[in-house]
């Protein structure tokens, strides 16, 4: 019969540890970096509407008070 040989390890390389943790920090930043772009972009629209709710509010009262 023939033997097989038994492998000592069987966890990670160190390249492979360095790599996954690379690539995890990447995926992280990118996240962040994804999520503050659109929470950004929500908030300069929610910003907009309100200052063109502000002028309009303002026109209508003071053509409402011109007409009084």
């Amino acid at each position: 019969m023939t033997e097989v040989e038994k492998r000592k390890g069987f966890g990670l390389r160190v390249v492979d540890g360095v790599a996954l943790v690379a690539v995890g920090v990447v995926a992280v930043v990118l996240a962040f970096w994804v999520l503050s772009f659109v929470a950004g972009f929500l908030w300069g629209v929610i910003k907009l509407v309100l200052v063109i709710a502000v002028v309009v509010a303002a026109l209508w009262w003071l053509l409402g008070r011109s007409k009084s």
